[in-house]
């Protein structure tokens, strides 16, 4: 009988433990919570500053970012680093904006292919970080280089870089919000547009673009600058040829070149690669008279004069070679 009443207390202890344990709810470890930090371009460039330039361009944007977290340092005592996703993502919107921006600026995008210059963008930072003592500070780095039409570059790599602070809350993502949007807005003030612009406009006066370079694509003043030939000779009928010499390494010799016979007078245009206004000192052009029976002459006329009187006027009084 005792054994019996043993069994039972067993038993009853087994099934209120079991009851127990069945009611006890198991609870899953809290989830953080998802927030998103919507990218903007919240600052826009003087309109038309660029208008009517000679070439177009295009924009290639590559993503060089060896470290693709948005927030990478968050120094907050004692409370965890949120978790964010950004929008749109930073591989379409960098694009998309600058374009926009661009384009504002009065860039005439994607243009013709057979010309555009090309500008390379690469992005090498871009994220917003909260530290103490000084908020939510925003920066983004990028590499500007520009490729002319045949891919020779123009303008070398150069950094340009934006950066934002705002002091707020580390638990406001609408600060951190802020800051990634004025560093970007910051990055593309950064850029020379000044500069980029020079490359696809062509000024009136070469003294406008001292140093660049004729290419032979007609995107220079130099290249648009007429000057009046008038060489004549006594007797007439004598060939006329010219050749360059060049004293700089931009510029290279060339071979004596046929214009025409005495007497000749015509208008031509400046095509010598690697020509710019200020090499133009150390540039000649010679210009040989010759005639049957005749000594050959020559005479050499400086660029730079050239160019700032666009004329060439010349007289060769040949003399005969039995004098």
């Amino acid at each position: 009988m005792k054994s019996k009443f043993i069994f039972a207390i067993m038993a009853l202890v087994a099934m209120t433990t079991t009851s127990c344990s069945s009611s006890r709810k198991v609870v899953a470890p809290a989830q953080p919570q998802v927030q998103t930090i919507n990218l903007a371009l919240v600052e826009n460039p003087q309109a038309d500053k660029y208008a009517n330039l000679e070439y177009g361009i295009r924009l290639n944007v590559q993503d060089g970012r060896s470290d693709k977290r948005l927030i990478q340092v968050y120094d907050a005592a004692a409370t965890s680093k949120p978790t964010v996703n950004v929008n749109p993502g930073i591989g379409s919107f960098v694009p998309e904006s600058m374009r926009r921006y661009m384009r504002t600026m009065g860039f005439n995008m994607d243009a013709d292919v057979a010309t555009d210059y090309l500008m390379q963008i690469t992005i090498k930072e871009f994220h917003t970080d909260w530290l103490s003592g000084i908020g939510w500070n925003g920066t983004v780095i990028m590499d500007v280089k520009i490729f002319d039409h045949n891919r020779a570059i123009v303008y070398p790599t150069t950094e340009v870089a934006g950066r934002a602070s705002i002091y707020g809350s580390a638990q406001s993502i609408s600060y951190a919000q802020q800051a990634i949007n004025k560093a970007y807005a910051n990055a593309l003030a950064d850029i020379d547009w000044d500069r980029v612009a020079y490359f696809l406009h062509r000024a009136d006066n070469p003294k406008n673009e001292a140093n660049k370079k004729v290419t032979g694509e007609g995107n220079t003043a130099l290249e648009h600058l007429t000057v009046h030939w008038n060489v004549n000779s006594r007797p007439q009928g004598a060939d006329v040829s010219w050749r360059v010499i060049s004293q700089t390494p931009e510029v290279k010799n060339q071979n004596y070149k046929y214009l025409e016979t005495t007497p000749y007078e015509g208008s031509e245009t400046i095509n010598i690669k690697g020509l710019t206004y200020n090499n133009a000192g150390n540039v000649q052009i010679e210009i040989k008279c010759e005639k049957k029976g005749y000594y050959s002459q020559t005479k050499k006329l400086n660029i730079l004069s050239l160019i700032d009187d666009n004329d060439v006027s010349y007289m060769f009084k040949l003399v005969p070679e039995d004098e």
